[in-house]
């Protein structure tokens, strides 16, 4: 299962970018996270400051 970016929540602050080893993460005026790429660590979601982040 991949994680996903509750788009209400999200601010594109940046924090989950750098985090993911495997750039799973696109930005934009709300991040997105590409399923395909995702190894669903958790690495994003522990440095999301707004909890944005969640498994699928």
């Amino acid at each position: 299962m991949a994680r996903v970016i509750a788009a209400d929540k999200c601010v594109a602050c940046g924090s989950c970018i750098g985090e993911c080893p495997v750039e799973a993460i696109k930005e934009g005026d709300v991040y997105t996270i590409d399923a395909d790429a995702c190894i669903d660590c958790g690495a994003c979601e522990a440095t999301c400051p707004n909890e944005a982040i969640t498994e699928a």
